[in-house]
């Protein structure tokens, strides 16, 4: 898909970008894409403890149990 995707198709893409938003809005636009991509990050950290966490609770109601092996 990306093949062909070189420095020079950047710098296109960075010039057209600018263009765009201008120089002065560009720094607001990269401080809040980096703020969803926080937000973002701690949701899906939560996300995978809460399946961790259910996938506990689930062993424990199915009356599955940890068997530790005696010495």
């Amino acid at each position: 898909m990306l093949q062909g995707f070189t420095g020079w198709h950047a710098l296109i893409i960075l010039v057209v970008v600018v263009l765009l938003f201008g120089a002065t809005k560009l720094p607001g636009l990269a401080k809040s894409v980096g703020q969803s991509m926080k937000i973002f990050r701690s949701e899906m950290k939560s996300s995978d403890s809460d399946e961790n966490a259910s996938d506990d609770t689930a062993k424990g109601a199915t009356g599955e149990s940890q068997s530790t092996p005696k010495s």
